[in-house]
């Protein structure tokens, strides 16, 4: 008759690597001889030694399968500021690394051209307003032609229209930032000139900070906008991770990774965080509630599937029974179970290691013992 070999389970929970997931399959677990012979059920009955193992209760408890990556952070917003036109710089009017409401205002550019020349435009505005109304009037009785009123009216337009230029301009002499944020280091001083082209400084929304990280094309399915995210510094020694979610991923998967660029939010991020940093992120790609679960080194391989060994009482003794299984999530040491064909009842014992190396069959008699500290899985 075929038997298991079980053997001492070393259990220790998965390490979160990056791109892997805690809910892969438990198929390759050892436990058990490749194409050994299972009995569904009770089988043959007494004979051989009473066999000491180690058995846990079937629990169930809602797991969490979870992803396990690493990402950029970065600014809600940031911007480099500039000047939109060329000038000498005639005040600066903040300090490196302050915060700034939006529309405050950075520097100031030297604007006494350009007031003289509004002041030229207004000049010039004011006599084509006069030859305008001039016009109308001769125009109604008829004293002027209609090539005189036209010109009168063009030239009332483009001066409206010089002004409303000047002051454009004028207003852009006034550097101001347009967002809140923290200011950066300035690379200018008052008295230097400055074009479009120049860099004054930069200015960083930190009021939440984007993660940016990719998600490999087998686990795209379960991450959408609104996934739950936690991330952690890779330098931090805090164990009190920062929460966030998705709010985009990449409909594109880049055919030489074959993954997808996913971002997200962290909303209110600790000090400690800062924008550039790499950091750990656990995606949370699915959550079962109430699932029956068993450690994975309960967990038997055969031909005819996976098993698990519970310790059913017959006649008096208790006994081996081999059960066939479905395998759902598994996280951390732990594995989701079903019945094939029949049915698993929680606080029901099951297998969990061998004391030595035993060979257990169906029907075969069982002292069951509590198992061992060093391989029990945390709840």
């Amino acid at each position: 008759m075929g038997c298991a070999l079980l053997f001492p389970a070393c259990h220790k929970s998965d390490p979160a690597g990056a791109g892997r997931t805690s809910g892969d399959s438990a198929a390759s677990e050892p436990g058990s001889r490749g194409g050994e012979r299972r009995g569904g059920g009770g089988g043959a009955r007494g004979g051989g030694q009473v066999q000491p193992v180690e058995v846990v209760a079937l629990q169930r408890r809602d797991l969490v399968e979870t992803l396990s990556l690493v990402g950029s952070l970065a600014p809600n917003e940031s911007a480099q500021i500039r000047a939109e036109i060329a000038g000498q710089v005639r005040a600066i009017y903040f300090n490196e690394g302050e915060r700034l409401e939006q529309g405050q205002m950075l520097l100031k550019i030297d604007d006494a051209e350009l007031r003289a020349q509004l002041d030229q435009a207004e000049a010039r505005f004011r006599l084509a307003e006069l030859n305008l109304q001039r016009a109308e009037n001769l125009r109604q009785t008829q004293t002027n032609t209609l090539a005189d009123y036209d010109r009168a009216q063009s030239e009332f337009a483009s001066g409206k229209a010089e002004l409303a230029l000047l002051r454009v301009r004028l207003d852009k002499t006034e550097v101001k930032a347009p967002f809140a944020g923290m200011v950066g280091a300035r690379d200018i001083s008052p008295g230097d000139y400055i074009t479009a082209a120049t860099a004054i400084t930069t200015l960083n929304d930190l009021s939440r900070l984007k993660i940016d990280f990719q998600v490999p094309e087998r686990y795209l399915s379960k991450v959408q906008a609104g996934t739950k995210l936690k991330v952690l510094t890779r330098s931090e020694a805090s164990e009190s991770p920062a929460e966030g979610e998705v709010y985009f991923v990449n409909s594109v998967i880049n055919r030489s990774t074959r993954s997808s660029e996913v971002k997200g939010w962290l909303n209110h991020p600790p000090p400690d965080l800062k924008a550039g940093m790499f950091a750990n992120i656990e995606l949370v790609l699915e959550t079962r509630r109430g699932a029956l679960t068993v450690p994975e080194a309960s967990i038997l391989v055969s031909q005819e599937g996976p098993q698990i060994i519970t310790v059913q009482v017959e006649n008096g003794e208790k006994v081996a029974a081999f059960v066939p299984v479905n395998l759902g999530l598994r996280t951390r040491g732990l594995v989701e179970i079903s019945a094939r064909g029949g049915e698993l009842n929680e606080q029901q014992l099951v297998v969990a290691a061998g004391v030595g190396s035993l060979a257990i069959y169906p029907g075969a008699r069982l002292e069951p013992r509590p198992q061992r500290a060093e391989f029990q899985v945390a709840n």
